[in-house]
């Protein structure tokens, strides 16, 4: 069976003509019983996608360069939100492990479905940086403290395992060609990044000397881990687009990934100068500090153009016939990255020109995760997206593509 993206309703092509088939009725009303019996056989790791997206709202806003009345409740409040959505998804996902362990390895066995246990780091790093940005405020910091120690540790330790056993998986037992390649391979290297971004909240709150710099250090080697990986994965996306043209509809908004270790570099690079001084020695410190700008302003630059990219693809998806998918929650996280990776060039040049950008991003961030969140509200309360793949009835060769 070829298994085509698992963010995105199912077709499954059979033939019209063989009476002992199902039609597409009874295929639908299997699935919806199948679904109503058991809601968690087909939830998979993508579900993390909304945390990482809902978590991202609230430090990324927490950051802009101006005070409004009420952003920093709303921002605490966005966050408090996501902490519940992670603790609800990891009982749901520990009950599709407890009693759906041949659907959980099929996952791990699916080359559109294993990279997203990456997203089960990054969303335990999301909400565990929230703590400390804007949590804090309402737990107070030594209880914001413990989570993000927490939720850090674990999610560098499933991002690291993630970084090579999804490529293990990917060599010896999935099949797949530069044809199938898309920017949902990046998921399981990108986790490390996020690590890297978000471990120097706490660099501060571990004993001076040795402990602090051992952190700090390891955050840039994850930042390089990294970025050395997605610069190996981002030529064969951008080859396959080119030669093989854009992706399927579903799949469009998958483009934004790309953002993700763009954003999520040069605000590693931003933390990096600020957790340094007096943590790395002389003249490293001194290095760290010219990161933001040598680095961060490139690199901002080419994610800039990729959005420009992605978004007119998106538009000619969306006036092919487009709708929404599990997908389009690419257009939250990533878009987060840029915001608070803007917000760094704007403290380290101070100019106003990232000031401006910051903003401009964030509504983008905001109006997404809205847009995002109703669809997938909707589609909980239905059962749409939760429902089984579901068989279609068209060519003869039998294939199970996932949309829901």
């Amino acid at each position: 069976m070829a298994t085509a993206h698992p963010l995105t309703a199912t077709t499954d092509n059979t033939s019209h003509a063989n009476p002992g088939r199902p039609t597409r009725a009874k295929a639908e009303a299997d699935a919806a019983v199948r679904t109503k019996t058991s809601p968690f056989r087909h939830l998979g790791p993508n579900w993390y996608a909304p945390v990482m997206g809902t978590a991202i709202v609230a430090t990324a806003g927490a950051g802009l360069p101006f005070e409004v009345p009420g952003l920093r409740t709303f921002c605490t409040a966005v966050w408090a939100l996501a902490l519940t959505m992670l603790v609800a998804l990891l009982a749901a996902r520990a009950a599709h492990w407890r009693h759906h362990r041949d659907q959980a390895r099929a996952h791990l066995l699916d080359p559109s479905m294993a990279p997203f246990y990456g997203c089960l780091s990054m969303a335990l790093l999301a909400v565990g940086g929230g703590a400390l940005v804007v949590g804090r405020d309402w737990i107070g910091t030594p209880a914001a403290v413990a989570l993000d120690a927490v939720l850090f540790s674990t999610g560098t330790l499933i991002g690291l395992a993630a970084a090579v056993a999804v490529p293990y998986l990917m060599v010896v037992r999935h099949r797949v060609d530069p044809s199938q390649a898309t920017p949902v391979w990046l998921l399981p290297l990108v986790a490390p990044m996020v690590s890297a971004a978000l471990g120097p909240l706490l660099v501060p709150h571990l004993p001076a000397g040795q402990a602090r710099e051992t952190l700090l250090l390891a955050c840039f080697a994850m930042f390089g881990l990294s970025l050395l990986a997605t610069l190996v994965i981002l030529p064969m996306i951008f080859a396959r687009l080119v030669t093989g043209g854009p992706l399927p509809l579903a799949l469009t908004p998958t483009l934004f990934l790309v953002l993700g270790p763009l954003g999520q570099s040069t605000t590693a690079v931003d933390k990096f100068a600020v957790a340094a001084p007096g943590v790395v020695p002389a003249p490293y410190d001194q290095g760290f500090g010219i990161l933001p700008v040598l680095y961060g302003v490139p690199v901002m630059g080419f994610a800039l153009l990729w959005l420009a990219l992605a978004a007119a693809l998106v538009l000619r998806a969306r006036r092919r016939g487009m709708v929404f998918g599990m997908t389009w929650w690419a257009f939250t996280f990533p878009v987060g990255t840029c915001v608070t990776g803007a917000e760094g060039l704007a403290r380290h040049t101070g100019l106003v020109v990232y000031d401006g950008l910051t903003v401009a991003l964030y509504a983008l961030l905001l109006t997404a995760w809205a847009v995002a969140t109703v669809h997938t509200a909707r589609g909980l309360v239905s059962g749409r997206l939760l429902a089984a793949p579901r068989p279609a009835l068209a060519v003869p060769a039998p294939t199970t593509v996932r949309t829901t």
